[in-house]
């Protein structure tokens, strides 16, 4: 990471975000809210977005052909995250068709014709990055974290039944990243970005990565979230992006197994809504990238299933009395406890590539009980509480515990 990156401005990042009413007290307001009852979550506090109920948890993809619809829904994808050069009515008509509601720009035929399609109002892409001033003319500054938020207000003055989405870029998680420009190693701009929107999201892919600072280092997803989670502080929902294809890089390309633990990093460190983006660029260009990979649409349908099955558990209380420590010391250990329906969840993933052993309490369970890893077919038994499992490299383990 440069000189200037976060560790040497994240004083002035917190300062920020104290400024605007994010400070310790709000952040542990926060786990406490999230203590509350999960039968709503924090989508009803828009008549017109996203469902409220606790079963709910977004799954998306990015800029995709309504055509698609059908496909993705099957694949376990609940939303739409863009549209070219729309909505138009033909846009939403075969959108609504298909069942598929969207996030979309907010343009006189949404506001009309939008009706229960659309559940949310998006900026443009990445305003934090350098902006492009035309083919071979270069590049300027970022739009100004004050652009977006006018941009926000009127948006809202518009229409204030739907949430407003600001998807930001890998500045987020790595402020190192040179695509910013000029604001490049300038973290404490994020705070101000987030103002400008009720559900703050980003994205990073690391696997694919050209940067050999972020290259195969899957951990900088995790990083973004609980970064931007701190600026989002209990107003704001936060979601991220994950990658599923080669994208530009014509050497590597995501496996089944490193997405699966981006999406699990992602949620146990707050995410609350997934973003796929399922496009390839090179070495030819793919619209529907995700679709045209069969083991990897299998793969991406299991997981889905497996995380929407598991919403009314990751919108439940915090648990916050489990604990985890890992045999090496190089690989740790993220955890996310929750109590559902009279069984304790540990939801775990080893954050970077290499082998280790976690040593698991759960207090509160009994005596003997048994953990069941949910999808392995296998379980593990439960003493005092405590327990162990091991973890290959970015492996992911999903326990409940009776």
């Amino acid at each position: 990471m440069r000189k200037g990156g976060w560790p040497m401005r994240i004083a002035i990042a917190v300062l920020v975000c104290l400024v605007i009413g994010v400070s310790v007290a709000s952040l542990v307001a926060e786990d406490r809210a999230a203590a509350a009852p999960a039968a709503k979550t924090a989508y009803a506090r828009w008549k017109s977005g996203p469902p409220s109920d606790a079963g709910y948890f977004p799954i998306a993809v990015w800029l995709q052909h309504p055509k698609n619809a059908a496909k993705y829904k099957a694949a376990g994808i609940n939303l739409y995250v863009g549209l070219w050069k729309g909505p138009t009515e033909d846009q939403l008509a075969a959108l609504k068709k298909a069942g598929m509601p969207v996030i979309c720009h907010q343009n006189a035929v949404g506001l009309k014709h939008g009706g229960d399609v659309i559940i949310g109002w998006m900026h443009g892409d990445e305003p934090d990055n350098a902006q492009s001033r035309g083919k071979g003319k270069g590049y300027g500054p970022p739009i100004k974290p004050d652009k977006i938020i006018a941009d926000y207000k009127r948006i809202r003055a518009a229409d204030p039944t739907r949430p407003v989405l600001l998807n930001l870029g890998q500045g987020v998680a790595w402020s190192g990243w040179v695509g910013r420009g000029v604001r490049t190693g300038h973290p404490e701009d994020y705070p101000e970005y987030v103002r400008g929107c009720d559900i703050a999201s980003f994205d990073i892919y690391p696997v694919v990565s050209t940067r050999p600072q972020v290259a195969g280092k899957l951990w900088y997803v995790a990083r973004g979230v609980k970064r931007l989670k701190m600026c989002a502080g209990p107003q704001r929902i936060v979601w991220n992006c994950i990658e599923c294809t080669r994208i530009s890089n014509t050497k590597v390309k995501p496996t089944p197994h490193q997405v699966r633990a981006e999406v699990w990093m992602s949620i146990i460190h707050g995410s609350r809504g997934l973003i796929y983006f399922v496009h390839q660029f090179k070495p030819r260009f793919i619209e529907a990238g995700l679709l045209a990979d069969p083991e990897m649409t299998a793969a991406v349908t299991k997981i889905n299933a497996q995380v929407r099955a598991l919403a009314p558990v990751i919108n439940s209380p915090l648990d916050a009395g489990g604990t985890v420590k890992s045999s090496n010391p190089k690989v740790p250990i993220a955890i996310m406890v929750r109590r559902h329906g009279g069984a304790m969840y540990v939801f775990a993933v080893a954050m970077r590539d290499g082998e280790t052993t976690g040593s698991f309490r759960v207090p509160g369970v009994g005596e003997a009980a048994t953990a069941e890893i949910l999808g392995e077919g296998r379980t593990i038994p439960v003493k005092g509480g405590k327990f162990t499992d091991a973890f290959k490299g970015y492996g992911v383990h999903l326990y409940k515990v009776r």
